[in-house]
C-alpha cells in the first residue's frame, strides 16, 4: 500500500482519562520534531526515552518534569514521525501540555482511532489487525483477549491474503488462456485452474461454516436461566454475578422481565440472564414475561434449568421439555430437602445445590465454565470475527461459484477477478475507502 502523508500533526493523550501516575502524549505527523523542540528544547536521540523538562513554548512556563521520546518514520506505530511526552497524569498538567501542543502551528487534536487509520494507511498494518486492535482495547476476558491478540497479530490477514493469491494466480492463467488463444496451449492448465479454485471453494466454506463463534466470543456467550417460579433462579443470578442484580422476593412471579449481568465465567465472556417463571398465570404482565422467557430460552448460546429441592422429582414439565444438549441442570434448596436421585433430567446430569448456604455452587459454577468452553473454545485456525468479512466471503463464494459454471473464458476471469477484490476488501487492499470511518470512529482518542 502506497504511503499516505499527512499534512497536519495529530496529539492525543493515550492512557485513560483521569488522575494517574503518569499519562503518555502521542504526536504524529510532519510536525512532531519542531513540537517536541518547542516543549522540551531538544530533539532526543531516536527510540530513547530520556528525561525532559517540559515547558510552554509560549511563555517559557515549566509545566512538568517528565519524559521523552523521538521515533522518526517510517519505524513508527504510524510510520510517520511520531513523539511521545510522559508527564505526571493529573488533570491540570495534562491540560497544560495539551494547551501548549494546540498552541504549536500545524497541531491539531487527534480524532477517535487516527493513530491507528494513518497506521493502515501507510501499511503499517491491514484492517483485520486494526480491527484486532481494538478488540484487544475492549477484550474482557482472556478468551477476547486471546483471539484479539492473534488479528493483531495478522493470523487473520495473512489468511485472507494467501487466498487473494491463489485467485490472482489463477487469473493470470485464465488470462493467459484469453490473450493467447491462438496458441496451442496444454489443456491441463484450464483443468488445473479449476481444480485449484474449486478447492479453495470448499476452504473458504469450511472457514464459513464456523457456527459464528468468533463473532460471538466477541459479543459474548447468552445463558438464560429458566425455571418455574419461586425455585432461586434470581438469587442464583445474583450468586453468580456478586451482586443484588435481580429482586428476590418469598413470593412467586417476582421477575416479570429479562435482567441481564455481564461477567467473565472461566475466562469468556458471558451475559447471563435471569427470566420469568414458566407457569400459567391470570396475569397480563406475567404472561408477557413468560412469553419473553420462552423466546430467550429459544435463543440462547446455554441453558441453565432450576429446579427445586423439595418438590424433587416433580418438574415441571415446561421447563423439563427445555432441557437438551445445551442445558446445565440446577436442583436448588437442597439445604431444605436433598433431592431423590437420579439427579438427571433429558439425560442431562443435575447438579443439588443451596444458593442459600453456598453448597454445591461451586461445582455448579465449574459445569458452566466447562460448557462455555466447549461451545466457544478458539480453534488452530484463526476464526472471522466481524460480520464484514462474512459477507465478503460469501461474495467471494459466489464469484468462485460463477467462475466454476461459466463457459465464455472472458466471463470466467472477470468471476475471478471480483472474488478476488471481495478478499482484498477485508485486508483493505482494494476499495475500501467508503469503509473506513465506519470502521475507525469506534476507536478511543489517542490510539
Amino acid at each position: 500500500m502506497t504511503s499516505v502523508i499527512s499534512p497536519d500533526t495529530i496529539f492525543a493523550p493515550s492512557t485513560g482519562a483521569g488522575p494517574a501516575g503518569v499519562c503518555v502524549i502521542r504526536l504524529s505527523g510532519p510536525g512532531a520534531a519542531a513540537a517536541l523542540r518547542r516543549l522540551t528544547g531538544t530533539l532526543t536521540a531516536p527510540r530513547r526515552l530520556v528525561r525532559a523538562r517540559v515547558t510552554d513554548g509560549a511563555s517559557g512556563e515549566v509545566i512538568d518534569d517528565g519524559l521523552a521520546v523521538w521515533m522518526p518514520g517510517p519505524a513508527s506505530y504510524t510510520g510517520e514521525d511520531t513523539a511521545e511526552l510522559h508527564v505526571h497524569g493529573g488533570r491540570a498538567t495534562v491540560a497544560a501540555v495539551l494547551d501548549a501542543l494546540a498552541a504549536c502551528p500545524g497541531l491539531r487534536p487527534a480524532e477517535a482511532g487516527e493513530f491507528t487509520r494513518r497506521a493502515f494507511e501507510n501499511g503499517k498494518m491491514d484492517l483485520t489487525a486494526a480491527e484486532g486492535l481494538a478488540d484487544l482495547v475492549a477484550a474482557e476476558t482472556a478468551a477476547q483477549r486471546r483471539q484479539a491478540l492473534r488479528q493483531l497479530g495478522g493470523d487473520l490477514g495473512r489468511l485472507y491474503e494467501n487466498w487473494r493469491h491463489k485467485l490472482l494466480a489463477a487469473l493470470a492463467h485464465q488470462e493467459a488462456t484469453i490473450d493467447f488463444s491462438d496458441e496451442d496451449l496444454p489443456e491441463e492448465i484450464d483443468t488445473k485452474v479449476r481444480l485449484e479454485v474449486a478447492a479453495l471453494d470448499c476452504r473458504i466454506a469450511d472457514h464459513l461454516a464456523d457456527g459464528g463463534v468468533g463473532e460471538r466470543l466477541r459479543a459474548g456467550t447468552q445463558v438464560v436461566i429458566m425455571g418455574p417460579p419461586n425455585v432461586g433462579k434470581s438469587s442464583l443470578l445474583n450468586l453468580l454475578a456478586g451482586l443484588d442484580a435481580a429482586i428476590v422476593s418469598d413470593s412467586a412471579g417476582t421477575t416479570r422481565d429479562v435482567i441481564e449481568v455481564h461477567m467473565d465465567l472461566g475466562g469468556y465472556p458471558v451475559t447471563v440472564a435471569d427470566t420469568a417463571g414458566l407457569g400459567d398465570s391470570d396475569d397480563e404482565v406475567e404472561r408477557e414475561g413468560v412469553r419473553r422467557a420462552r423466546r430467550r430460552a429459544g435463543d440462547a448460546d446455554l441453558k441453565l434449568a432450576v429446579f427445586d429441592a423439595p418438590s424433587w422429582p416433580d418438574v415441571d414439565d415446561e421447563t423439563a421439555g427445555l432441557v437438551d444438549a445445551d442445558t446445565v441442570v440446577a436442583i436448588n434448596k437442597a439445604d431444605l430437602a436433598m433431592p431423590k436421585p437420579p439427579l438427571s433430567i433429558g439425560g442431562r446430569p443435575a447438579h443439588a445445590v443451596s444458593v442459600l448456604t453456598g453448597d454445591g455452587v461451586d461445582a455448579l459454577v465449574a459445569a458452566l465454565e466447562d460448557e462455555v468452553a466447549a461451545h466457544w473454545s478458539v480453534s488452530a485456525q484463526p476464526l472471522l470475527t466481524r460480520q464484514r468479512h462474512r459477507q465478503a466471503l460469501e461474495e467471494c463464494r459466489a464469484g468462485l461459484g460463477r467462475f466454476l459454471a461459466a463457459d465464455a473464458p472472458e466471463l470466467a476471469a472477470e468471476d475471478l477477478r471480483l472474488a478476488a477484490r471481495a478478499l482484498g476488501r477485508i485486508t483493505g487492499r482494494v476499495g475500501v475507502e467508503d469503509m473506513l470511518d465506519i470502521i475507525f470512529r469506534d476507536f478511543c482518542i489517542g490510539k
